[in-house]
């Protein structure tokens, strides 16, 4: 099989490099599982913008503090530049609806940003970005998307690459390409406690590392701090939105006292709520949105509203049991500005990529954001330098291990560099299944 791109992935971030490659080219998109299933589907808060030009160094900067510096500076201020034209584009060309109050742009405010800039459709803003992205997609005949496949491994020959080895009914597919862009997400699926997909076990991240491709900062893992708790719950953690505190919830211990800024950033708030727990002697705080009133919460938050209520819980009238979960892999590929990876002709976008936009913590509601501005580098990098040759289809062997162990190997893989990278996660927390 051919095709001039191959993207491994089918969120925000995957999407929307198949929407910006040139409409000439062949592109197919590969989706482990069907094409919803993925953490842009999860996404709840909103994306961040600059207001206008004026706010660019402001937002630049509230990046930095939430990255404790860590950041790349040239990386946070593509970000920052570009993020107008890119909400811009998803909301004026595709049709993406934004709430609005008297017919301007509603903007929210999380955690760890100056000013409100952070812009939603309810509280289910991913799952809209997705869809106002698919939308569009199925309008693309160059576009085709195949549900169901998993990456093996990528296909190279001297440092560049020619393709990859699919998985798809029980057989090993090879496609061959021009160009290549892993968006295959996160890590949450390697860990027992996460509010990722289950499916997202860092698959672009192991074949990186069979493949020497850099990578960097693995140590860098984002938990969220308020997840709705569950007793004896292995399965993903339901997110609650950090805009819920945006908007005025806060967080209470067990006498019912406030006890943190809920609107420090996510790690500095995550510690504070661990410290409680073990005041408390407790696996979790409560998040305390009553004051707010129960219409305005169906209302402005009907995603966390309906889900809670489907939990057994009224936040209209109820304080939320929540506590902290993985949520953000800030590490990943090594890429530049224009999401490159080490190898040729191989790119990486989305969370699986480490552009630098994060550093040590990523500011809320920058992931859907950093998904569009750099996955549309990577397609304009792609137009400006994807070669007119013919595809080299080569007759390579299939291969001879079982499937099943190459998926347990390359979870493995990742959980042994992510424990080796840090000393703050151990073998406990992580899921072999």
């Amino acid at each position: 099989m051919k095709t001039d791109v191959l993207i491994v992935g089918s969120g925000v971030a995957g999407l929307y490099c198949a929407l910006n490659i040139d409409n000439s080219k062949k592109v197919t998109v590969i989706s482990k599982s069907k094409v919803d299933n993925n953490n842009t589907y999860l996404a709840q808060g909103g994306i961040s913008t600059a207001l206008d030009e004026e706010d660019i160094k402001p937002f630049v900067e509230d990046t930095l503090k939430a990255g404790r510096y860590k950041n790349r500076v040239e990386a946070v201020e593509v970000l920052a530049e570009e993020s107008i034209e890119n909400i811009s584009q998803i909301v004026e060309e595709y049709g993406m609806p934004l709430d609005k109050v008297d017919g301007k742009i509603d903007y929210t405010r999380e955690g760890a940003h100056r000013v409100n800039r952070i812009v939603h459709s309810k509280d289910n803003t991913g799952e809209i970005v997705f869809k106002t992205l698919y939308k569009e997609v199925l309008k693309r005949n160059n576009i085709e998307i195949i549900e169901d496949a998993s990456l093996i491994d990528i296909i190279s020959e001297n440092n560049v690459c020619v393709g990859a080895r699919i998985y798809k009914d029980e057989k090993e597919i090879h496609v061959f390409s021009k160009a290549t862009v892993l968006a295959t997400g996160g890590i949450g699926g390697l860990f027992k406690n996460s509010t990722n997909q289950r499916q997202l076990t860092g698959d672009g991240i192991a074949i990186a590392l069979k493949n020497n491709i850099e990578i960097e900062n693995l140590k860098y893992i984002q938990i969220h701090p308020t997840a709705f708790y569950e007793e004896n719950s292995n399965g993903r953690r339901m997110l609650i939105s950090e805009s819920l505190r945006g908007e005025g919830a806060v967080l209470r211990n067990k006498a019912g006292e406030r006890f943190v800024d809920e609107l420090l950033p996510r790690d500095v708030v995550s510690h504070a709520i661990f410290e409680q727990m073990k005041k408390d002697n407790s696996e979790y705080v409560y998040l305390d949105a009553t004051h707010l009133g129960e219409e305005y919460l169906k209302n402005r938050f009907t995603f966390i509203y309906n889900g809670c209520l489907e939990k057994g819980v009224n936040i209209g009238k109820e304080m939320i049991k929540v506590s902290p979960a993985q949520h953000y892999f800030m590490g990943g590929i090594h890429v530049d500005l224009d999401s490159k990876t080490t190898m040729d002709n191989l790119y990486a976008v989305g969370e699986v990529s480490c552009t630098g936009v994060h550093g040590a913590n990523r500011l809320a509601s920058n992931s859907l954001l950093e998904g569009l501005v750099f996955s549309k580098r990577a397609a304009q990098s792609i137009n400006r330098t994807i070669s007119d040759d013919e595809i080299d289809e080569k007759d390579i062997p299939s291969l001879e291990k079982n499937i099943e162990d190459i998926f347990c190997e390359n979870r493995k893989m990742v959980i042994d560099e992510i424990i080796k990278s840090s000393e703050d996660f151990d073998y406990e927390l992580f899921d072999y299944r």
